[in-house]
């Protein structure tokens, strides 16, 4: 049974996550200032903290719930749906945070034959999910390097080319790890490409709130398009898994398919988590609003960190993520970077290998209140300045 024997190939072929090889380097690094988990500081709204707690002893809490989600829920997903998303024409199933929403969608639609498109850089887990799910035709797409927007003249010539065609295209908006923002008019051409080809868009819109600088998210619906959603970040709920899936209404077929999924991944979400979620929702926009509007110190604090690699080195639109090139000579090293700046400096960032792209890194902004901002800015900033003046100086 050692060195792999009899364990299953799609799993020995996955690389260990990154998250789990950032928090042993992060647990070996003294007053570590962690900059590479995607999280935000603070937890769900008070008031709907204090409501979850009136249904913790209620006996349906402990019972197993209906598999697309509590009714409730739903309901008002749907209606936040039509009327913030302008998603009209789509259904709901609520899963365990938009991960698990993902690995559904590509069990459901995805043969380990076929293949599907990424595009660099990529959400790691997404990569993760078809490679455990033991597809090995994962295409990936470039982007720009200077504005980081995937390219869609590319897309349409994969699809066009490439036999049998892709089943699946992922995007994420605005873009884990790039905080890229991508355009309506932009999504609108990804829809056209994809629909033509007879392709799946799956967009994940985890980060829908986290838009700065008088930008606008937006979201596109079709019989061929998907959309996932997550509570994770806008309301601090990382640790109560709740996502959803938006489906197209008029795929009977598709929703038979994903509750013989749900039922053998997770059955529902957990009951408590999808009452806190819908008393999240009670909250109102104006309070996602007020904690997202109070990253904007932290994104200019770690931009402005990030300046001795160079002005045009650094983008970051959206999200919670800035993405910064490393000097030409770190094209290949940026996990040796990154392992440098935590022993060195005590600052732990991601490093961009991760995501399918060599010799950048991404900086997460939302993850602590500014005080301790200040301080991982002033480290970031003082390791970089020494990473470019005289390379990665031994730790002492």
């Amino acid at each position: 049974m050692e060195n792999g024997k009899n364990l299953a190939t799609r799993a020995l072929n996955t690389d260990l996550p990154i998250m789990v090889k950032m928090l042993e380097l992060t647990n070996s690094v003294k007053d570590p200032m962690p900059l590479a988990k995607g999280t935000v500081y603070w937890q769900p709204p008070e008031e709907a903290l204090e409501k979850v707690k009136h249904i913790t002893f209620d006996p349906t809490t402990s019972r197993y719930g209906p598999h697309e989600g509590l009714p409730q829920l739903n309901e008002a997903l749907t209606k936040k749906l039509r009327e913030k998303n302008k998603l009209l024409k789509s259904s709901v199933m609520v899963t365990s945070g938009s991960n698990q929403g993902f690995l559904n969608l590509v069990l459901t639609l995805c043969d380990a034959t076929d293949s599907v498109v990424l595009f660099a850089p990529y959400f790691f887990n997404a990569h993760m999910s078809f490679s455990m799910t033991g597809i090995t035709n994962i295409l990936i797409g470039p982007s720009d390097p200077i504005t980081l927007d995937p390219d869609t003249d590319w897309l349409e010539r994969t699809l066009s080319e490439t036999k049998p065609t892709p089943k699946l295209v992922s995007l994420v908006n605005p873009g884990n790890p790039s905080g890229k923002c991508i355009s309506e008019p932009l999504l609108k051409r990804f829809s056209d490409i994809c629909q033509r080809a007879g392709s799946w868009l799956v967009i994940d819109n985890a980060y829908e709130h986290f838009m700065y600088d008088g930008r606008k998210h937006s979201c596109i619906e079709g019989n061929h398009i998907i959309n996932l959603f997550s509570f994770s970040k806008a309301y601090g709920m990382m640790g109560w898994r709740v996502g959803y899936i938006a489906y197209p209404s008029e795929a009977t077929a598709l929703r038979t398919q994903l509750l013989k999924v749900q039922d053998n991944v997770a059955i529902c979400a957990p009951m408590i988590s999808q009452y806190l979620a819908l008393y999240c929702l009670e909250a109102g926009d104006e309070w996602i609003k007020n904690k997202v509007k109070s990253l904007g110190k932290n994104k200019e604090l770690l931009t402005e960190a990030l300046t001795p690699l160079g002005k045009d080195a650094v983008t970051g639109e959206g999200a919670i993520y800035l993405w910064a090139r490393l000097p030409e000579k770190y094209s290949n090293d940026d996990f040796e970077v990154v392992c440098w700046l935590a022993r060195r400096h005590s600052v732990v960032v991601l490093p961009g290998s991760a995501c399918g792209v060599s010799g950048c890194i991404r900086v997460t902004y939302g993850g602590m209140p500014l005080e301790s901002c200040h301080v991982a800015a002033k480290r970031l900033r003082k390791g970089l300045e020494e990473l470019v003046t005289y390379g990665m100086v031994k730790e002492q």
